[in-house]
């Protein structure tokens, strides 16, 4: 019962207004059936600072690889033994089939200010919910 109320919970956190501490993309949203994950490149920049380069093929978009990159930001935000995280910039490229995303957080104990920043523990939930792989 609790963890069907923290799913629930989880799901609800991902529809919340911008400037919001939010999970990953809605638990509705889920993997690409053709997505392949072709790995993680991690880069601290600084002591809070954390680059990360993904790739994968299948991507119905950029959505699909920056929510990647936002699933492996949100491990390493935990593996680094913060809860938040907040969500600098991502560029996203497309060739021949082969998504990429250079993505920027910052990580922290506390909540960031910021509009972006997201809930490392329900961010990493909803990527195990959604067939996401992480760090």
């Amino acid at each position: 019962m609790i963890r069907a109320s923290l799913i629930v919970a989880a799901a609800l956190a991902a529809c919340t207004p911008a400037g919001d501490v939010t999970g990953a993309a809605p638990v509705a949203t889920g993997a690409p059936d053709s997505a392949r994950y072709e790995g993680i490149e991690t880069r601290l920049l600084d002591n809070d600072l954390v680059a990360f380069h993904v790739k994968m093929r299948g991507a119905r978009g950029a959505e699909d690889v920056s929510t990647y990159a936002e699933c492996a930001a949100a491990q390493y935000t935990l593996i680094r033994g913060f809860g938040f995280a907040r969500h600098l910039r991502t560029k996203t490229a497309e060739v021949s089939g082969l998504w990429q995303a250079d993505a920027i957080y910052t990580i922290s104990a506390a909540i960031p200010a910021g509009l972006r920043t997201i809930d490392a523990e329900v961010t990493v939930e909803n990527c195990k919910i959604n067939g996401i792989p992480t760090v």
